[in-house]
């Protein structure tokens, strides 16, 4: 950032994109910067060259998957030595039950149905995942792993594959082959057979659109929550030369940073609510098909 205000007007497109793309490098700007090779870890499969180097996102993904274990597990062992005659848990122990039992009875056993408890460790990582990486990307030098198409496409796709094989295994290899070819009510013979077949592109389209929403929706707000924020900072650095209104506009984009950065932490439970909230109803829909 300093270097573009000495070697040239601020690029603040440029500005944006660095603090939150993904690269292969991690620091705390201007106190240290790593950077390491991008071809630092390539697994080679025959002809195929498989690049498997971590990139920053990785990296804070790690964390976040640790963060939620050992708070967690923190949790348990709390709730644990608390419990008692005529005790109750109280503190960060009684906020993460409290949590928990919300995630699991009003998202998933309320969207799934009596067969929902199967599914509650599944809804409970995402929430807890989600909601964590989200909140660790609005601290000072944190990324969101969850600004990456790629992070919340693999999650997306993992509800797609528990969606359609919990789906299968409920309903039977007749019952969900329904769900792709179905059984329009009303019409028989020729006509029923055609509407069909011409009804299963429709289906597969419905299945796959699933997924695609819970990926874009996450990374979507995640993005532009931090778009927005980056670029009222550059408008600091962009009006820099004008000395009479530096503290007017220092102090009013100050104040709008940190309105947005309120909005952006009520965003960030709101989105792994709405996550969980629709991979229940999903795996739900499915499960009832019949």
């Amino acid at each position: 950032m300093m270097a573009a205000q000495t070697e040239g007007p601020l690029d603040i497109g440029e500005m944006v994109l660095h603090h939150t793309a993904d690269a292969y490098g991690i620091g705390m700007e201007p106190f240290w910067h790593v950077t390491w090779p991008s071809d630092l870890l390539v697994v080679h499969v025959g002809s195929l060259a498989i690049n498997l180097t971590p990139t920053k996102h990785v990296i804070f993904m790690v964390i976040t998957a640790v963060l939620v274990f050992l708070s967690l597990k923190m949790a348990g062992n709390a709730l644990t030595r608390q419990r008692g005659p005529g005790k109750a848990p109280k503190g960060f122990a009684n906020a993460m039950e409290a949590l928990v039992l919300f995630v699991r009875n009003d998202i998933a056993i309320a969207n799934i149905g009596h067969d929902g408890t199967k599914f509650v460790p599944l809804i409970l990582t995402l929430f807890f995942f989600i909601l964590y990486a989200n909140i660790i990307g609005l601290m000072p030098w944190g990324s969101a792993a969850t600004g990456n198409l790629a992070v919340t496409g693999a999650l997306a796709l993992m509800v797609f594959v528990v969606i359609e094989v919990g789906g299968m295994r409920k309903l039977g290899f007749k019952g969900y082959m329904g769900t792709i070819f179905p059984h329009v009510p009303g019409i028989t013979g020729v006509g029923g057979t055609i509407m069909t077949i011409a009804m299963a592109p429709i289906e597969i389209l419905g299945k796959l659109v699933k997924p695609f929403a819970l990926a874009v929706r996450l990374f979507g707000n995640m993005t532009a929550g931090h778009f927005v924020i980056l670029s009222l900072f550059g408008i600091i650095f962009l009006f820099g030369s004008l000395p009479v209104w530096n503290y007017a506009i220092g102090i009013t984009t100050a104040a709008l940073v940190v309105g947005i950065m309120l909005l952006e932490l009520i965003v960030a439970f709101l989105q792994a609510y709405v996550f969980a909230l629709l991979s229940a109803v999903f795996i739900g829909l499915m499960q009832h098909e019949h």
